[in-house]
């Protein structure tokens, strides 16, 4: 009878794959010995392995760059980070090794792009495609940057109002893009996305208020998906509409030769993940180039923006499991060492899962459990994986500590968990530790931020 977690896991998951192993009965995350770092740094801990991320951009490049070859696909295609994913440095200046992009959405982002400038880290060369709904602030950002000499800059209108906008405050010829407004999937409450201009309406206003322009020049069209990237009929079918407005236009506007697919491509949520990501880039790059050739008009450079693909699965969140509750004759509920609404907030918000595995005690009986946060909270709580509808973790003891993992969680969750701020329950902030590899392959661990002390706290809140 198999009954050690490690038997579990072999019995239910592709185990070991590229970035999880055992070692001694540890895990290990990209080779990281992870037992090592709690007893080096403690719990709870939030830790990014920045390798990764460039790893990822790396990949995709790959994959369309053989797509290009394979389709005879004569144009460009450009990586873009997309900001929103995660706006901390150490992110931006890792994916800024790699050649790429930056898509930005607020005024605070182009403030970003100043700060990476005059740190040296980009010069007045780099390329920023401004998207969202620009508000007077984000305006004149943008305004002032390609004033300044920054000529890479391209806003991506989301509605009428901001070429008008634009006109009066930028002082030499500058390129814009046209948002398309996407339909949404019919389980959506809405029908067309609220951000971005509709298909019937392009056409016309390039006509109206952008042939004629004396210095702004179309040259993107953007299209964005919100559940992504995924080989569905709705996928294809908006691609194909998109496709559609885009030869429509390069018949009357030749200037128009970029296509923006925005992002959507998925990360790792299970070790049972998949995901066929090279087919997928070959299938969109053969559709845009098939559909293009039908219509007699030049293939567009391509542009993406990946950034939960780019970013998600560098991040990991460590727990000591602290108590367990036995609240009836089934359910026994570990408790964590912090909150998954603080720490993990998509947990709740949206039902996220993560990956999620023991660090230690592989080699122990498993029982099946539910995993609390700290607050007082009846949301803040944990109790499925995808690949199986229950936890199954090593069984408690008070004198062996079980600790955990949740990996992948490098998009989003700091911010939306309001990193440095106050939290429910006043759930301080875990340490935040970054781990990347010098020349000779050798761990580097750096202290990006301490936990948050009490002090912290009730000075924020005005004590």
């Amino acid at each position: 009878m198999k009954i050690k977690y490690s038997e579990l896991i072999d019995q239910t998951l592709y185990f070991p794959t590229e970035e999880f192993n055992v070692s001694e009965n540890n895990l290990l995350f990209h080779d990281v010995p992870l037992m090592e770092v709690v007893e080096k740094f403690g719990t709870p801990l939030k830790i990014s392995y920045l390798p990764r991320i460039s790893q990822n951009i790396q990949k995709a490049k790959n994959w369309f760059r053989e797509a290009f070859e394979k389709a005879d696909y004569k144009k460009n295609y450009t990586y873009c980070y997309c900001t929103k994913s995660s706006h901390f440095n150490f992110v931006l200046e890792e994916a800024l090794k790699n050649d790429i992009s930056i898509e930005t959405s607020s005024a605070y982002d182009m403030d970003i792009v100043k700060s990476l400038y005059e740190k040296g880290k980009v010069d007045k060369n780099i390329e920023v495609i401004c998207n969202g709904f620009k508000t007077d602030d984000y305006l004149v950002k943008i305004s002032e940057m390609i004033n300044s000499g920054f000529e890479n800059i391209t806003p991506i209108l989301d509605n009428y109002r901001e070429l008008d906008k634009l006109t009066e405050s930028i002082d030499t010829t500058f390129d814009i893009g046209i948002r398309i407004a996407s339909e949404e999937e019919p389980k959506f409450e809405f029908y067309t996305s609220r951000l971005g201009i509709g298909y019937r309406d392009i056409i016309p206003y390039y006509s109206q208020k952008i042939a004629e322009h004396p210095n702004a020049r179309l040259k993107m069209l953007h299209f964005f998906i919100n559940t992504g990237i995924k080989d569905t009929a709705y996928y294809w079918n908006e691609l194909y509409k998109c496709l559609r407005v885009y030869a429509r236009l390069k018949k009357i506007a030749p200037e128009v030769d970029s296509l923006n697919i925005g992002g959507g491509f998925p990360i790792k949520t299970s070790l049972n993940f998949e995901y066929d990501y090279q087919y997928m880039v070959e299938e969109i790059v053969s559709q845009i180039k098939k559909f293009c050739e039908e219509e007699g008009v030049e293939e567009p450079n391509i542009y993406t923006e990946f950034g939960s693909f780019t970013v998600g699965e560098s991040g990991a969140n460590l727990y000591k499991i602290i108590s367990q509750k036995r609240q009836n004759d089934r359910e026994k509920w570990n408790m964590i060492d912090s909150s998954f609404m603080t720490t993990l907030p998509d947990t709740w918000a949206i039902s996220r899962h993560f990956i999620m595995l023991p660090l230690n005690r592989w080699e122990d009986t498993y029982e099946r459990v539910f995993l609390g946060g700290l607050t007082c909270d009846s949301d803040d709580y944990y109790n499925s994986e995808q690949h199986t509808n229950a936890i199954y973790l090593p069984v408690f003891s008070d004198t062996k500590p079980l600790y955990i993992g949740f990996f992948h969680t490098g998009a989003y969750q700091e911010t939306i968990g309001g990193y440095g701020g106050v939290h429910h329950c006043l759930m301080p902030q875990p340490r935040h530790v970054l781990i990347q590899k010098d020349e000779n392959g050798e761990l580097q661990y750096e202290i990006f931020r301490e936990k948050q002390e009490p002090e912290d706290i009730l000075k924020i809140l005005g004590y």
